[in-house]
């Protein structure tokens, strides 16, 4: 459960689920930088995972579809100098987006209409209003 990625309540995602790569960071480093594997790629197949319900998992293809390659969103890290630091980021950035994607939509908003009150205020400021643009212009000859 070390690796585990923990969506919200009740949602975890399995480290089995997940498929890390890693390569070398351009950025801070010093030396180390052209030695150490500090970049952190982390992929989860969304389309195949079990940790969600039908429901949710719909939700989240449908919300996630323009990042998703095949049904896999990857997760770029290496704004840090440690490898373990990026895990770590990948990790958050990746529960932040499933959260999002498998929150309820909010519920649909109900019309309402203007109160008597605002609708005569509003219409009293355009006749003043136009009443003060009237007085700017030139005087016609009738």
């Amino acid at each position: 459960m070390d690796d585990d990625v923990r969506v919200s309540g009740s949602v975890v995602i399995p480290a089995a689920e997940l498929s890390w790569r890693f390569s070398r960071s351009s950025g801070p480093g010093g030396q180390g930088v052209n030695t150490a594997d500090s970049r952190v790629e982390l992929s989860f197949d969304l389309a195949r995972t079990t940790a969600l319900g039908p429901t949710r998992k719909a939700r989240a293809l449908d919300r996630l579809a323009g990042r998703l390659i095949d049904g896999v969103l990857t997760i770029a890290a290496s704004e840090h100098r440690s490898q373990l630091r990026n895990r770590e980021a990948a990790r958050a950035r990746l529960a932040a987006l499933i959260a999002d994607a498998i929150a309820p939509p909010p519920p649909p908003r109900r019309p309402t209409k203007p109160r008597r009150g605002a609708v005569r205020a509003r219409l009293d400021a355009k006749t003043r209003r136009g009443r003060t643009k009237s007085l700017r212009r030139k005087p016609t000859d009738d």
